[in-house]
This record gives structure tokens, C-alpha cells and sequence, in this order.
């Protein structure tokens, strides 16, 4: 079985590497490789090219393709906009005229930071740097500010604060004209305070995320993800994470517009009725 997951260092990879362990334990497959990609637009073409079985996406970055499937909401990814603390920017509009890293190549960071820059009318040389990459290079002065979409906090741009200290730009002030244009995809979500040292809490924008799979997978396969993702998860959750977690029934299920596989309905039914 294989899982096509995301970026060193960020949510996808580790989630999908916790995942893989548990579908071990399990029996649900001999082996369980997890692919390191770029992020929801790579995944969604390796599940269209037949070369996953699984794939993690956030929800705004499906828009057209094959037939998709959901096995559930797994949990949900925070917008974040990384500057420098000693920087002067203080809001998204003042990144004008900047150089910024907009998401890696084939991430969905990079689809809802493009959306997020044309409705704050912001202006911007935008370069696609992997989230290692982009850290570094905002450390050393090379960019204004970069763009993530993970969980909180993110393991690489905790180290990044504690040697960098950094701050994130609200960008809460955006929903409205978001959702007037793609729907109600996008959630008013806080970093708490504390996370990489900031005083208050931080409002930014929350993309749910999606496990995915073609329609043809096989029932007892989807059956049993759906079971691993109900009774391990809080084996699925890295320690360190403190973003939203959707591993429960009211959430799992939430997938609209993808349907669920017809294997995911029946354990879901076969476990709560």
C-alpha cells in the first residue's frame, strides 16, 4: 500500500508515517510505503497516474480531475504566513512590492496562497520553495516571508524560531472575501499563543484536510483504513501537534464534495450504526 504524503518536516509526511506504522500493526498491508512529495497537488496527480493508493490533500486544492473517493477528514491545515520578527511587515499588505515563497511547487500551500494574494490585492515576486528551503532562505534575509500550510506548531519552523525569532501576520481579515468567492472550504482558525513565542494568538485561515482514494479501491482495504483511522487515533497525532484533529465521527465524515468509498460508509455504520 502506499500513501503519498508531503515535505519533510511538515504534517502530511508525519501523519502519513504514523499512519503507515498502524496500518502495519494491523495486517492491512505487508508493507506500507509513505512518498514524500510536494504537497496536495502532487498527490492528487499520483492518485490520478494510478501510482498511490492513498492521498492526502487539502480540501481547496481538489477541483477537477478523476473520480475521487474519501476515507475521511483527517484533520485540518493552518495558513500561515512566516516573517521575520525584526522585520517591518506587519500585515499581509505589507508585503508588497516583495519577494515571498508562495508554497512549494505542487503544494496546496502554494494554490490557497495564490487565492489568498489575489484577494489581499498584494502584489508580489512569488518563489515555490520546499518548506526547508524557504526557512532557511527567510533566515538569512533572502525573502520577506513564506508561506506554510501544516499543522501548529510546525516542527521546522519551531527550530527555525528558536535561532530566528519569528512572527506570523494575521490573515484572519481575509475570510469573508475567500469564501464569498470559493465557498465555505475555509475556517477562521488561531495559532495559539506560545506557538513559535508569540505573546497572543495569531488568526489565520484553516483548510480541512482530506485522505483520498480512487473509487476502485478495494472495499476491505477502505474498510480497514477507515477502522485504523477511528481506533488508533490517537496514535495518529504527533505529540507535538496542537492544531485541529478531526479523528472522531462527527468530523470523519465531513468529506463533502468527495464521497465517501462505499467501504468507509459501511465500517462507519458498522461502527457507530
Amino acid at each position: 500500500l502506499t500513501i503519498a504524503a508531503g515535505e519533510v518536516g511538515g504534517f502530511y509526511l508525519e501523519f502519513a508515517q504514523l499512519l503507515a506504522i498502524q496500518l502495519r500493526v494491523a495486517g492491512v498491508a505487508r508493507e506500507v510505503v509513505v512518498r514524500e512529495t510536494g504537497g496536495s497537488t502532487d498527490n492528487l496527480r499520483l492518485l490520478a497516474a494510478r501510482e498511490t493508493d492513498l492521498a492526502l490533500s487539502l480540501a481547496d486544492a481538489i477541483t477537477s480531475g478523476p473520480s475521487l473517493n474519501a476515507l475521511g477528514r483527517v484533520y485540518e491545515n493552518y495558513l500561515q504566513c512566516v516573517v521575520r520578527a525584526d522585520s517591518p511587515y506587519k500585515s499581509l499588505t505589507d508585503l508588497a512590492g516583495t519577494t515571498v515563497s508562495a508554497g512549494a511547487a505542487g503544494s496546496g500551500a502554494a494554490v490557497t496562497t495564490a487565492r489568498l494574494l489575489a484577494a489581499a490585492r498584494v502584489d508580489c515576486t512569488q518563489d515555490h520553495l520546499p518548506l526547508e528551503k524557504a526557512a532557511t532562505a527567510l533566515a538569512d534575509g533572502k525573502i520577506a516571508g513564506m508561506f506554510w500550510s501544516g499543522g501548529v506548531p510546525t516542527t521546522t519552523l519551531d527550530k527555525l524560531s528558536r535561532r530566528t525569532p519569528i512572527r506570523l501576520l494575521p490573515l484572519g481579515g481575509w475570510l469573508a472575501p475567500l469564501r464569498r468567492t470559493y465557498g465555505s472550504v475555509y475556517q477562521d482558525v488561531l495559532v495559539p499563543a506560545g506557538v513559535y513565542s508569540a505573546p497572543k494568538a495569531v488568526a489565520v485561515l484553516g483548510i480541512p484536510n482530506l485522505l483520498l482514494c480512487r473509487p476502485d479501491l478495494p472495499t476491505a482495504v477502505a474498510r480497514e483504513v477507515t477502522n485504523t483511522l477511528v481506533r488508533q487515533a490517537r496514535l495518529l497525532v504527533p505529540p507535538s501537534a496542537v492544531g485541529a484533529q478531526y479523528l472522531n465521527l462527527q468530523s470523519l465524515v465531513v468529506t463533502s464534495p468527495i464521497p465517501l468509498h462505499s467501504g468507509a460508509v459501511t465500517q462507519y455504520q458498522r461502527l457507530y450504526g
